[in-house]
């Protein structure tokens, strides 16, 4: 346990210290969400109840899905470049580097989405603390499910990587507009309304939106937090069996 423990901090140490030596492109990534929080938000106001109740959860859940999901990018680049051959000679533990890429990408995911709810504050967001840690807390279980799908991903893309490139930009997209994230899909034609709920993602949004309400013991919580675990157990399990066999 303490090999693994020191090889997931090695990983971890490698992996978020260009993050924080250049914090500017955090920022960067976060432009997109942003932009829809302050442009996309403002015309919702009155059209779905309290809209940054509604629209905030479903920001957080989008920039959960394109950050993990994009995780397994760094990991191609390591594979196609040669530096991950090299890791692979040492006597690391590789699960350990499956957890230390992963928590790479909760903190990242973590500090940015307490950087848009500060930001909501003012617009009128109003802060439920009980419901905002558990919808966090949901969503780093997602966040470490998706990332772990992601480096299964790049495992099976390697060497040319384009397998990864097609996967990610063509479902990521269909799975945030099918689950409700940035218009209500209730008022849709009936197939689309199907579709929705065949999304497990759209569980998930419908959760985070009950709990940044403060409504802990709503059904859509319970539905919501089975659908992360099933995406988080899913993840580690291939994600583990990839980088065991895999690379």
């Amino acid at each position: 346990m303490t090999t693994f423990l020191r090889d997931t901090a090695t990983v971890f140490t490698r992996e978020i210290t260009p993050a924080v030596r250049e914090p500017v492109g955090l920022l960067f990534d976060m432009g997109q969400p942003l932009l829809f929080l302050f442009l996309f938000g403002s015309l919702l106001d009155g059209a779905v109840g309290s809209s940054w109740q509604w629209f905030v959860p479903g920001i957080l859940v989008m920039m959960c899905l394109s950050g993990p999901m994009a995780a397994g990018y760094t990991l191609l680049v390591d594979l196609i470049g040669g530096s991950m051959e090299r890791m692979l000679v040492t006597p690391m533990n590789r699960t350990a580097m499956l957890v230390g890429r992963t928590m790479k990408a909760m903190v990242i995911l973590l500090a940015q989405a307490v950087l848009i709810i500060v930001l909501a504050l003012p617009l009128g967001f109003q802060l439920h603390p009980a419901g905002v840690l558990a919808g966090l807390a949901m969503l780093v279980a997602l966040g470490i499910g998706l990332g772990a799908l992601s480096f299964v991903l790049a495992i099976k893309s390697a060497p040319d990587g384009t397998l990864f490139y097609i996967v990610t930009q063509v479902l990521l997209f269909p799975l945030l507009l099918l689950s409700g994230v940035l218009l209500p899909i209730d008022a849709g034609p009936g197939w689309l309304r199907v579709i929705g709920h065949l999304n497990p993602i759209t569980y998930i949004v419908d959760a985070q939106r009950a709990l940044f309400a403060g409504d802990l013991t709503a059904p859509s919580v319970l539905y919501g937090t089975a659908a992360t675990l099933v995406v988080a157990v899913v993840g580690l399990v291939l994600g583990n069996r990839a980088m065991r066999q895999g690379v």
